[in-house]
């Protein structure tokens, strides 16, 4: 019997010819979001040794991917007004601004396609549901009259963050963009989960622990940057179509949803809470019954597929082409930083007498 290569099957896998469309739809998102969370540890990897190599002074330092300002939102969303005020996008942490417009972009396209196809934490979190419904034989819903209150807070952190920054005038946010706590925000991003604390780990393992008893945990109420992706999402001509002739209203799309939305009684699904992610689609019995629609066309998973891996690529080389994904520390200062920031001088701004 002759030998199929790895890379066969794999293609075999994806298509799904004995699943069909259902099968298939499943596997290609899971292939995507596999693939971002191996491209997320590599980073995380690649940054690990730069912090090391930095507190030893060990020069040149190697490789410090810029990728891993992907993690500092908030930096992401100054850089942007400070771009606006300015004309310039600061040289301290571009990527972030470059990485938050990206994903604003594909939110405008694609409704949460960040959510459901590239982040990591939703990744970890719907295993961690589906380990749940393996443990438990089911996902819970929270209690209706304490699902909408929480379903807040994400909505009011988010508001914060934004209404905090937009409050700043243009002198006082560049100040704090070149401030010492700035320069290595992404530093002390990484040691926080190297060197946690007692309380912080024990949040950390209820979010874990919770999200096995309810879908998508964090995401549904505590994520603020899924919330303000959401708010342009609205945006957005993309959407899940139900056809009320072709459903048989088994209510599958319903029981799948990580938002909790109602697919079986809507048209259109143009929730903010809509991650794109297709289970619904995956889960329908019936061929068709649900599409997803861009304004008039059709979109196949496929195509959806290559649409967010092509923006997001797209994105990332234009930013490297136009010089706007490179910051402008340079390693004898990363190497004074990292000797020196766990000194005066480098708290959060505005709380430290600064």
């Amino acid at each position: 019997m002759p030998s199929v290569s790895p890379l066969k099957r794999s293609l075999d896998w994806i298509a799904a010819p004995m699943g069909g469309q259902r099968d298939r739809t499943w596997r290609v998102r899971r292939v995507v979001q596999t693939g971002f969370l191996l491209t997320c540890l590599f980073i995380g990897w690649q940054f690990w040794h730069f912090i090391g190599a930095a507190g030893r002074a060990d020069l040149p330092l190697p490789v410090r991917p810029p990728g891993i300002e992907g993690f500092l939102p908030i930096s992401g969303i100054m850089g942007l007004r400070d771009w606006w005020i300015q004309g310039s996008l600061n040289t301290i942490h571009p990527a972030a601004t470059m990485l938050l417009l990206i994903f604003v972009i594909m939110a405008v396209l694609m409704r949460k396609a960040f959510c459901g196809w590239i982040c990591p934490v939703g990744l970890i979190s719907e295993m961690m549901a589906w380990l749940g419904r393996r443990s438990y034989g089911r996902n819970f819903r929270m209690w209706r009259w304490l699902d909408l209150p929480l379903r807040g807070l994400k909505w009011l952190l988010m508001g914060f963050f934004v209404y905090s920054i937009a409050m700043m005038d243009g002198t006082g946010l560049r100040e704090f963009i070149d401030s010492p706590y700035n320069r290595v925000s992404d530093i002390k991003m990484g040691l926080f989960f190297v060197e946690i604390g007692r309380v912080g780990a024990i949040v950390m393992v209820l979010l874990v622990f919770g999200s096995t008893f309810i879908n998508g945990l964090w995401c549904r109420y505590l994520c603020p940057y899924g919330a303000l992706l959401g708010f342009f999402s609205r945006f957005s001509p993309t959407r899940v179509q139900r056809d009320p002739i072709s459903c048989i209203d088994c209510g599958k799309c319903d029981a799948i949803c990580m938002a909790q939305l109602p697919v079986s009684q809507s048209t259109n699904v143009f929730s903010v809470e809509c991650t794109g992610c297709m289970d619904c689609i995956a889960a329908c019995p019936v061929d068709d019954a649900l599409q997803v629609r861009a304004g008039s066309k059709n979109v196949p998973v496929l195509g959806f597929a290559v649409a967010v891996v092509l923006l997001f690529v797209g994105g990332y080389a234009g930013a490297r082409v136009a010089g706007l994904w490179e910051n402008g520390i340079g390693d004898q200062e990363y190497v004074y930083r990292v000797e020196t920031m766990h000194g005066p001088g480098y708290g959060h701004p505005g709380m430290d007498g600064q």
